[in-house]
């Protein structure tokens, strides 16, 4: 009876152990002006081109980009947006997204930066390669 609250106390011990072993640095995630930077120019058109031609639109009033994914059915789009929401986490770029059924509507804008950045076309060109796969 004896060895259950050893243990747990054990485990207790290593966890605390482990946790103050190495330094945690939060600021680490967040984003830094070398990390992100606004599109603008030539460098903007070039890059937003291949979105606008794969029916992305900039959204007026606003500088982001939006589309509206359409899928067979729920699991689709869910399938899709799972996809999506590993690459933001690991990215730590998180889109704004609504999703009824079987339609994912999409907007990407990078609020640190007030406007498009990088980041958002990366994840525009995965959600295209990710409907594209879940749609198979």
């Amino acid at each position: 009876m004896l060895r259950f609250p050893i243990c747990i106390w054990t485990l207790t011990r290593l966890q605390k152990k482990a946790a103050f072993s190495q330094p945690v640095n939060f600021l680490s995630k967040m984003a830094t002006p070398a990390k992100r930077s606004k599109l603008s120019g030539d460098d903007r058109s070039s890059k937003l081109s291949t979105l606008l031609a794969a029916e992305w639109k900039e959204v007026e009033g606003r500088d982001a980009i939006q589309k509206i994914f359409m899928f067979k059915n729920f699991n689709q789009a869910f399938g899709f947006m799972t996809r999506v929401a590993l690459l933001a986490e690991k990215m730590d770029h998180h889109p704004e997204w609504f999703n009824v059924y079987n339609k994912v509507d999409v907007t990407l804008s990078t609020h640190d930066v007030g406007g498009l950045s990088e980041s958002d076309v990366k994840m525009a060109t995965f959600m295209e390669s990710a409907a594209a796969a879940v749609k198979q």
